[in-house]
């Protein structure tokens, strides 16, 4: 051990010289953050403390996890912002907002994807006079709403000068901070140990004692100091540290009176440390406190100061549960006994809760009230916990039943699929009625929709309708709408559109036609039958169908060749998902965003559109989507961008088993390698995806299949793709999908017409790709008959379009086949977007449009000192020098 180093401290020079670095960075106004990761006892707290020694200059705030209250929504990120809302007034009204009804302080539902940016502006306006630290021990067990605002800061601190140190126990998992960076905190090497378990040990040890110790320590700080005082003597314990640890702690409490042991039991119950509560319990259950309490200090467990606090988190927990469960039951009642019910109503009904030896009806129908606020402060984890335990106090039969089908509704929403599937199991069906049954099988496939490799979702969803199809045939349908609508948002609607209108039988005759009756059609007698109800049903009597099944409505203007359609379900998404702040729907959204701008080549607008989506994943703790990556590296033509998403879409697909990624993927290859003039390569990824045949890409892929095949002599192939490629876009009949199967027929036809009758049918399609193809198709087909001067023409139109729009690969293949002719093609200034990453493309883009740094800051879910630093990298790369140059920038803002 170094001169001078604590005896907690012993070994963990690295692990200082880590936290040392990051607070020195912090008080020179750089933050970050590190999680502390390792066993319990392994010595993570005494680094935290180290750390707290060390932030001289930097204000410190703590907060901590509280195993008995994870369910509660927000409680960890109150405990951090408590000490900062002074600073409260600083900050725009939204976020003021969204961190008042997030901690209670107002009524109403949170925004949960705006309180991790309105805890970052907090935070970032109090750093403002002093530089943070703060420090989150026993993170394993934040609540869920907390964890994910907390990872989403930690993800955003860089450039406050604001620190966060997290302390997670292992082997339990940290959720959302998981991903962090940060360091193990492992057992201590021999040595180090030795020289621990020899400045701690308050006994003599012989040699035989002190390497046993040793060896069953394992290098675990606390127990080199906890093992000596209680069993260091007793035969070798194959059991694991922690737990040893805790019989050490049980032990020292195993002989106190019982008012000491009852008042530690009511202390461990309540982890808010709240010494009012505390003595108020004391009294409630008649302990004599001043005895009591300095028997129960003695241990040197607890502290009883203006905050209670235990030695060690694994402290609390051997004293919790070494009580009996009659006492357990005492200490909760007494607690709740004295809890304001107007002040915290929640963890009343929760003490509530755990006072009961059985069933309860008054206190599962608290319980039950306590969900329905967690729901409204976005606490959804939350209220599935209350709602789980509503059930299980339920005495009715009936009412457990709807609770814990609640439940398990509250819990897939949380995520936690796993969770919601074991609840479901808990519920007899027997006692079901129809409409119940029905509930329970569509919870059931939403389930097995979300579960990777879980093929049963259209099966449990399609048993539901059957159930609802004489009692609610209406609802019925509907269910069977939805099962198309969520696998198409899963990605994996192979195959469910041929069993959900086998479900649904031929159409009615005394009903209005609906979705699935216009779809039926177009799987049996072809597109020409089915366009005209398609059309009519996306229009709907009771408003467009995008407005309650986006995905499928999307996918059908694709099926319909209507580029005009899809922007504008596209541009209703965007707005109706900033408007109600549904991330589901702005993520929906922009993911079509980029996949419209990429096929209408705004490279600028797609690569904008990706960064903002994936700055909202980041907020809700999701991954970004990865299809509209697929789109915009298919259009750009970046060979080495390209293989890295077809890895990440190739790996993502054989985790999830989504077979849409795999199309759009097999879509995107065909598209790449035809702009390269890999034409063997494009042929068999065209192949694979029109070999799908389901809605979306696949209809994309045929004319990449008719090229590819033409180029590579498949003659047959060719005609066959071009026929149902006909097919469908005569009986749409667009200009854009005309005049596509237009440019396909001139490939396989070899008649000068067919071209001539591309360009003209796509000049006023928004598919500037497209239009670009059918001139580059026509240039090409004139220099192989020998007509340059005719062919330099179409060529530099084509090269024209592609490399004014950034796309390459196939502006590449225009100036070769330029250069064949004997002209060179016009070299075009660099984009903007093509020196700037997609985040900063956005912010360049939102700030062309006169957005302040504040209004981009709140789109982005960034500081806006992290949007000011984006700007000056923004500037430097488009050696510009103000705002005003960039709106002067067509290739930024176009």
């Amino acid at each position: 051990m170094d001169v001078g180093t604590p005896p907690a401290l012993t070994g963990r020079r690295s692990e200082v010289r880590r936290l040392e670095e990051l607070i020195g960075a912090t008080r020179a106004r750089t933050g970050g953050a590190l999680v502390l990761r390792g066993e319990a006892g392994i010595g993570k707290t005494a680094l935290l403390d180290h750390a707290r020694r060390a932030a001289t200059g930097l204000r410190v705030i703590d907060a901590e996890g509280a195993e008995f209250e994870s369910e509660l929504p927000f409680a960890a990120l109150h405990q951090l912002c408590a000490p900062l809302m002074e600073h409260l007034d600083d900050l725009p009204a939204r976020h003021r907002e969204a961190l008042r009804t997030a901690f209670g302080l107002a009524q109403g539902e949170p925004d949960p994807f705006r309180v991790g940016l309105a805890a970052l502006e907090l935070l970032a306006s109090a750093a403002r006079d002093r530089p943070l630290l703060c420090v989150v021990d026993d993170a394993q067990w934040l609540d869920v709403a907390s964890s994910r605002a907390l990872a989403f800061l930690a993800r955003r601190v860089a450039a406050e000068p604001v620190a966060l140190l997290f302390a997670v126990r292992l082997p339990v998992a940290g959720g959302e901070l998981d991903e962090l960076p940060g360091f193990v905190v492992d057992g201590l090497g021999d040595a180090d140990a030795r020289s621990l378990l020899a400045a701690g040990s308050c006994v003599m040890l012989d040699d035989q004692v002190r390497d046993r110790l040793l060896a069953e320590a394992r290098g675990n700080p606390l127990a080199l100091r906890e093992l000596p005082r209680a069993g260091g003597f007793a035969p070798p314990d194959a059991s694991s540290v922690p737990s040893r640890i805790e019989r050490s702690f049980r032990a020292r409490s195993a002989g106190l009176p019982a008012d000491a042991q009852l008042l530690l039991t009511v202390a461990s119950a309540d982890p808010t440390g709240d010494a009012a509560l505390l003595w108020a319990a004391a009294q409630r259950l008649a302990i004599d406190v001043p005895p009591a309490g300095t028997a129960a200090a003695a241990t040197g467990l607890v502290e009883f100061g203006t905050r209670i606090r235990f030695c060690h988190p694994l402290a609390r927990s051997a004293v919790y549960r070494a009580a009996g469960a009659e006492q357990r039951r005492a200490a909760h009642r007494a607690l709740a006994e004295v809890v304001e019910p107007a002040m915290d109503p929640d963890r009343r009904a929760w003490h509530r809760a755990q006072a009961c030896a059985g069933p309860d009806d008054e206190v599962a129908a608290e319980l039950e009230r306590s969900a329905s606020r967690a729901r409204s402060r976005g606490g959804v984890a939350a209220a599935a916990a209350f709602l789980e335990r509503a059930a299980a106090l339920s005495l009715d039969p009936a009412e457990r039943v709807e609770r814990t089908l609640e439940a398990a509704r509250a819990t897939l929403e949380a995520g936690a699929t796993d969770t919601a599937a074991e609840l479901l199991t808990t519920v007899d069906d027997a006692v079901l009625d129809d409409t119940r049954h029905a509930t329970a099988d569509l919870l059931r496939g939403q389930v097995a929709f979300v579960r990777r490799h879980d093929g049963d979702g259209p099966s449990f969803v399609l048993r539901a309708a059957r159930r609802l199809a004489d009692l609610d045939p209406a609802r019925a349908r509907d269910c069977l709408v939805d099962a198309l609508e969520m696998a198409l948002v899963v990605g994996r609607a192979g195959g469910v559109l041929d069993r959900v209108l086998d479900a649904a039988g031929p159409a009615h005759p005394t009903r209005p036609p609906d979705v699935l009756d216009a779809l039926t059609p177009l799987t049996t007698d072809g597109h020409r039958a089915a366009v005209p109800l398609l059309r009519t049903v996306l229009d709907g009597d009771d408003g467009p169908l995008w407005t309650h099944r986006p995905a499928l409505a999307s996918v059908l203007a694709v099926e319909l060749w209507d580029p005009d359609l899809h922007g504008e379900i596209v541009e209703w998404l965007v707005k109706s998902g900033r408007q109600s702040g549904s991330p589901l729907v702005l993520r929906l959204g922009l993911a079509l965003t980029t996949s419209h701008s990429a096929l209408t080549g705004d490279i600028g607008q797609a690569m904008a559109a990706i960064a903002e989506e994936a700055a909202i994943a980041d907020a809700v703790g999701l991954p970004p989507v990865l299809y509209p990556r697929l789109y915009l590296a298919a259009m750009r033509g970046r060979r080495g961008e390209a293989d890295e998403v077809f890895r990440s879409a190739a790996a993502e697909a054989e985790a999830d088993g989504g077979e849409q990624l795999v199309v759009t993927a097999d879509w995107a290859a065909a598209v790449l390698n035809n702009g390269s003039a890999d034409y063997p390569a494009a042929l068999a990824a065209a192949r694979r995806a029109v070999a799908h045949d389901d809605l979306g890409p696949a209809a994309f892929s045929l004319p990449e299949l008719v090229e590819a095949a033409v180029r590579c002599g498949e003659d047959d192939t060719a005609a066959a793709a071009l026929e149902t490629l006909t097919e469908r876009t005569e009986a749409a009949s667009t200009g854009t999908g005309l005049g596509i199967a237009a440019y396909a027929r001139g490939l396989v036809t070899g008649v000068e017409g067919h071209y001539r009758e591309a360009i003209e049918l796509l000049a006023d399609s928004p598919l500037l790709p497209y239009r670009g193809r059918a001139h580059l198709l026509y240039g090409e087909w004139l220099r192989r008959e020998g007509r340059r001067r005719d062919s330099r023409e179409q060529l530099r139109t084509a090269h024209d379009l592609f490399s004014g729009a950034g796309i390459e690969a196939f502006a590449r293949r225009s100036a070769d086949e330029l250069r064949a002719t004997g002209e060179r093609a016009r070299k075009r200034s660099g984009h903007g977007f093509d020196q700037l990453t997609m985040q900063e493309m956005s912010i360049a883009r939102l700030v062309a449009t006169g957005a302040t740094s504040n209004e981009v800051a709140g789109r982005l879910f960034l500081s806006r000192r992290t949007i000011d630093a984006h700007l000056r990298n923004i500037f430097r790369k488009l050696d510009i020098t103000s705002r005003r140059q960039l709106r002067d920038r067509p290739d930024i803002l176009s």
